[in-house]
């Protein structure tokens, strides 16, 4: 009896078994293995095994299959991410970059000088050229004639200061002198000893800073060290720039990718004629500024006339801001030489030659060849100062401008590019009837 009921027993195991997994039902009838509820089987041997996982029970909760985490994440963050990191790297190579030009900027400034200059200076080689002179010849009589131009210059306005340095000192004392009496008078209600108190202050300030003033003239010593440097390096480049030029432009070529060498050299070119014409268009632009401030300010019976016009002329290649600086100091000088109301005619001249520099002058020269917005003119100039001073806001204007003019070109380069690959209808091949696939329904 009790074997009989070993075998019902096992046989409902198995029909059990049988129902829930067939593999189950094989073990249970075999009858050398005893099952349990887990799915796991133990043979004769001892060993477990696991054969087949069984069902989860009714009352067990459903749970949902987790997404792939890429599709959980919004588009737009996506987006974000991608252009967030891409512009991260880019962040980084210019930071990188900068260190660099700072830490060569003397270099790189007279670089950029002897790029100025040989725009300046190209037409007259090209025009000697053609007239029969040879190559070396031509860039020898052009750049020694702009060096002896531009340190004549600077030599006469050297000693322009000098000669005039006595005289201009007692005219500001008389001057000062006589801003004290017009500021007692006016409408301010100024009192001497205000004015006095202001002029204590100022000499407790020389006295209190005369060390300061000594170390910044030890260093001055050092900046015209670099710049007797950053002027022979100019003139150097100058003159491998004028005689070399284009062979130096397709050795950079070369350093270019292929797939991009066909648009930077188109570039290239349009970039140097934006920059001559930038060079060329300042130049006249200056010297009309300079002929015409310096005549009205030398009428008006200003001292040191011509070495402010050459002053003028000078900062005149900073857009916007040598203008003031330039027009402020022509104003300083007739203020403390010649009184209020000289001062007062000067800025009239100032700004009447301005406006029609701004308005009638640089439209007429420069032409469409240079067109800069001036939010790009003033942000370039205060970017360019604050990264290499002076310097900087001289270069600042002629980079934007070539900057504008190789982006437009290549964007329109690639977008002509990118018409030439696709086919149009004309020359589009014709599909064959034997490659043409039967459309649904059946009908062709």
């Amino acid at each position: 009896m009790g074997e009989r009921l070993n075998e019902r027993r096992a046989r409902a195991e198995a029909e059990a078994a049988s129902e829930a997994s067939p593999g189950a039902a094989d073990v249970a009838a075999s009858g050398g293995a005893a099952s349990y509820g887990s799915g796991l089987t133990e043979p004769a041997g001892g060993v477990a095994s696991v054969d087949s996982v069984p069902a989860p029970p009714a009352y067990a909760p459903a749970v949902a299959a987790r997404p792939d985490p890429v599709a959980a994440v919004p588009w737009g963050m996506r987006v974000a991410a991608e252009a967030g990191w891409r512009l991260l790297v880019l962040a980084g190579t210019l930071w990188v970059l900068m260190k660099i030009i700072t830490a060569v900027q003397l270099v790189v400034l007279a670089f950029v000088a002897a790029l100025l200059v040989t725009a300046m200076l190209q037409p007259t080689v090209a025009r000697l050229k053609r007239i029969g002179l040879p190559r070396g010849l031509a860039t020898a009589v052009t750049a020694i004639l702009g060096f002896v131009i531009m340190g004549l210059v600077g030599w006469f306005v050297v000693w322009q200061v000098l000669e005039n340095i006595d005289n201009l000192s007692e005219r500001v004392k008389d001057g000062i002198e006589e801003l004290k009496r017009w500021l007692l008078n006016s409408p301010f209600h100024v009192t001497e000893k205000q004015i006095n108190d202001v002029a204590k202050n100022l000499t407790d300030a020389i006295g209190t800073n005369t060390e300061s003033i000594t170390s910044a003239g030890l260093q001055g010593v050092t900046v015209i060290v670099e710049v007797l440097t950053g002027i022979l390096l100019a003139m150097f480049s100058t003159l491998f720039l004028l005689y070399d030029g284009k062979r130096i432009w397709h050795w950079t070529l070369k350093l270019v990718p292929s797939a991009a060498r066909p648009g930077v050299a188109g570039a290239g070119p349009r970039a140097w004629r934006t920059l001559t014409a930038y060079v060329r268009g300042t130049v006249i632009v200056a010297l009309i500024d300079a002929i015409f401030i310096g005549l009205g300010i030398w009428f008006l019976d200003v001292p040191m006339a011509v070495p402010l016009a050459v002053f003028i002329f000078l900062f005149a290649f900073i857009p916007l801001v040598g203008a003031v600086m330039s027009g402020a100091l022509a104003v300083v000088v007739a203020l403390v030489t010649q009184g209020v109301f000289t001062a007062l005619m000067v800025v009239v001249v100032v700004l009447a030659v301005q406006q029609i520099e701004g308005h009638v002058l640089q439209p007429f020269i420069l032409g469409r060849a240079v067109r800069v917005h001036p939010l790009a003119v003033v942000l370039g100039v205060a970017a360019g100062g604050m990264v290499a001073g002076i310097g900087g806001a001289v270069v600042a204007v002629p980079l934007v401008a070539v900057t504008n003019t190789v982006v437009g070109y290549l964007r329109a380069y690639s977008m002509e590019a990118a018409v030439r690959t696709v086919p149009t209808p004309a020359t589009a091949p014709e599909p064959s009837l034997e490659s043409a696939e039967p459309v649904a329904g059946g009908r062709e």
